[in-house]
């Protein structure tokens, strides 16, 4: 989360290595927290290119497919 706090939608979070290195933790770690921030609606990954916090629509989305 911390990660993502006080971004604006559309900007990227650092990529995996960057947090690896960050929080001095194991690429697999890196990856399942994302993969919960993704669950969550909170970012979304374009492979390729990066992870990216999540705007409003997307949030919304997800939660709706959560009900």
């Amino acid at each position: 989360m911390e990660e993502i706090k006080g971004k604006r939608p559309g900007d990227p979070i650092p990529s995996e290595a960057e947090l690896c290195e960050r929080h001095k933790v194991a690429r697999e770690t890196v990856r399942r927290a994302v993969r919960v921030l993704r669950e969550r609606g909170l970012v979304v990954t374009e492979w390729g290119k990066g992870t990216f916090v999540a705007g409003a629509a997307e949030g919304d989305q997800r939660d709706h497919h959560a009900d």
